[in-house]
This record gives structure tokens, C-alpha cells and sequence, in this order.
């Protein structure tokens, strides 16, 4: 990390959360701290992220929760100090999470909380799952009430209901892939935010520009589309804009975008630059949006090659989020891969009370 640059971290909490820093730091995303917070000490051990983080030990004993929220909420209470301690030195943070469980739904806001009273002016971003429909009334009612009490302590709340995600395969789509769905779209909300600030891309973005957006900026959405081809651009940022993930929403509702752009070095055009940007300009006649763009170039080891141009767009600012059915063109297919596995070290922040994870045979 370049010196006084924003210190960033990604704080995925419970089993959802925890999947989804796991699958980002197998995916060796730089310049991010990634940090897996459980009460189940043996879905830690599993966990790829390089820190991980036991919270309430003297209530759960390094168990689960039981699928009960308040549980989860008060493990988090439990670990307070420590959780302070952990978020006190960052100037963002992300905390992402499966809502509707137990540790997601519970503990996810009390981290916001704490961030939130430690540092009034660190930037929150809340990035979470809502359950598939089929998953029942309760437990949704049950994920529905910890994103309100989580946007109490966030500046912006990027939710991706799994049923969305599902409609952005086609029918012949793995059942590997459909699951793994989730992961990669929370990967793409932060990496479309962070690479903005990190990655070389010849624009002048910084993290006082996202803030700007972002501070204080209440319900947001992402839309994704990637192409390849002739006008691959174009195609890419329609698929962008009427993305199943933006809920049918106008987005001259938003009161501010970042718009992420990124292919190989060599492949990547400036009149795609210029075409991209021009297509969401006309796409926006409300002349109040706040709009930051962002072009970056891909490592040519990532998996975005093949002449694949790809465009990430957060919305934010929404008053409200129409969770509403939509049938909009599938994003394309094919772009979740298995992570390789990778070796990690169990680190911890030097306080007394904080303990390495047992490693449970």
C-alpha cells in the first residue's frame, strides 16, 4: 500500500460474510486488509481471509450461534473492545454478511455500531445477501430487520437479494455456479469501488471522491456487465444499466454513481473509455448526480482476459429499494471459477484478550 493512501478493510461476518472474504482473499485482491469474524471457531479454521477474529467466546464456547440473531448481537457486545481496536486505524471498512442467519444478522450491525461510535468519521459500506425466496417468509422478515438496524450505522447499503442473483444465470447454469453467485457479486461491488481508488488507470479518483459519494449516502445498488466482442463496450455498460441486481430501479433516482471500468492494458481503448462514459452521461439526464469514472487496467493473471471489458456500476442514494420482480437480459455466464487454495496465517490484533483461533483437528 502506497503511504498515506486510505487504509481499507473488508470484514465479512458469520458464515456468508466469512465465504465472502474468504473467496476475495484466495483471490489475492491487493491493497485490502481482509478479516473473517465468527463465533464458530471451526468455520475460522476453514477460512482463507488472514485475520480472523473470535467474537464471544464466554457466551458461545467457539460455537455457532443457532441461528439466532440476538445471540449473534451479543457476542458482538461480548467483543466490543477488541472489535473497536480492530476497525479504530481504517478509513473504510466494509462489513458484508448473509442476512437472516444468526452471527450475520446479529453481530453485522453491532460491528457498523462499533465502528461508528469509534470513528465518526470513517466511511461504512454495508455489503450483504438477502435469502433466496425459498429459503421462507421468516427467515426473511428475520434479514429484513438487521439491514434496517445495520443502516442506522452505515453510510451506504449495497443489498443483493440471492434471488437477483439467480436470474442473472441462464437455466442451464451449475448449481456450483448459482451458489457461488453471491461471492463473486459481492467481490465485483467492492473491487468496482476499491480498484477506483488503488489501481493505476491514468484517473484522477481518489477516496475523497468516493467518500463524497458515498458519505452518508443511504441504500445503493451494483449493477455488472461484462463482454467481449465487437462494440464489447457498449454492450457491457447497457448490461451494467438494466441489470437484474438494480432492482428495476430508475437510476436517475440515485444522487450518485461510480462507474468502474477495466480490461487488459493492451486491449483497452480510449474511445472505449470515452463511448462508455458518454453512454451514462445520456443515460442520466439529472444533472445533480454526483458521477466518478474510473478506468482500470486488469493484471493480465486475473481472471478478466480474454478480451473481456468489463463495467461496474454503484448506484447510491436511494430513498428506497423496490425489492420487486424484474426480467431483465442475464448477465454473461462463465465467470465464477473455483479458488485456488491458498496458505494462510492465523494473525491477531496484540491485545491481551484477543486469541488465535484453535485450530481443531
Amino acid at each position: 500500500m502506497i503511504e498515506n493512501e486510505a487504509k481499507i478493510k473488508v470484514i465479512g461476518v458469520g458464515g456468508g460474510g466469512g465465504n465472502a472474504v474468504s473467496f476475495m482473499a484466495s483471490e489475492k485482491i491487493k491493497n485490502i486488509e481482509f478479516i473473517a469474524v465468527n463465533t464458530d471457531i471451526q468455520a475460522l479454521t476453514k477460512n482463507r481471509a488472514p485475520i480472523k477474529f473470535t467474537i464471544g467466546e464466554k457466551i458461545t464456547k467457539g460455537l455457532g450461534v443457532g441461528g439466532d440473531p440476538e445471540k449473534g448481537k451479543a457476542a458482538a457486545q461480548e467483543s466490543a473492545e477488541d472489535i473497536a481496536q480492530m476497525v479504530c486505524d481504517a478509513d473504510m471498512i466494509f462489513i458484508t454478511a448473509g442476512m437472516g442467519g444468526g452471527t450475520g444478522t446479529g453481530a453485522a450491525p453491532e460491528v457498523a455500531r462499533i465502528a461508528r461510535e469509534k470513528n465518526k468519521d470513517i466511511l461504512i459500506v454495508g455489503v450483504v445477501t438477502k435469502p433466496f425466496a425459498y429459503e421462507g417468509k421468516a427467515k426473511m422478515e428475520v434479514a429484513e430487520a438487521g439491514i434496517e438496524e445495520m443502516k442506522k450505522y452505515t453510510d451506504s447499503m449495497i443489498v443483493v437479494p440471492n434471488s437477483k442473483i439467480s436470474e442473472c444465470f441462464p437455466p442451464e447454469a451449475s448449481i456450483d455456479d448459482a451458489f457461488a453467485g453471491p461471492n463473486n457479486v459481492l467481490k465485483y461491488a467492492i473491487k468496482g469501488i476499491t480498484d477506483v481508488i488503488y489501481v493505476p488507470g491514468e484517473m484522477n479518483v481518489d477516496f475523497q471522491d468516493i467518500k463524497s459519494i458515498m458519505k452518508n449516502s443511504g441504500n445503493a445498488l451494483i449493477g455488472i456487465g461484462r463482454k467481449s466482442g465487437e462494440q464489447r463496450h457498449i454492450k457491457a455498460v447497457e448490461e451494467a444499466l438494466r441489470s437484474p441486481l438494480l432492482e428495476n430501479s430508475n437510476i436517475e433516482d440515485a444522487t450518485g454513481l461510480i462507474v468502474h471500468m477495466s480490461a487488459e492494458k493492451s486491449d483497452f481503448k480510449l474511445l472505449e473509455f470515452e463511448e462508455t462514459a458518454g453512454y451514462v452521461r445520456k443515460a442520466i439526464s439529472n444533472d445533480n448526480v454526483k458521477i466518478k469514472f474510473g478506468r482500470v487496467y486488469l493484471d493480465t493473471k486475473e481472471e478478466e482476459k480474454d478480451g473481456i471489458f468489463a463495467v461496474t456500476v454503484i448506484a447510491t442514494g436511494f430513498s428506497s429499494l423496490p425489492f420487486s420482480s424484474v426480467h431483465s437480459r442475464p448477465i454473461r455466464t462463465g465467470i465464477l471459477r473455483k479458488p485456488e487454495p491458498a496458505a494462510v496465517s492465523y494473525n491477531s490484533y496484540r491485545n491481551k484478550n484477543l486469541r488465535k483461533p484453535r485450530i481443531l483437528d
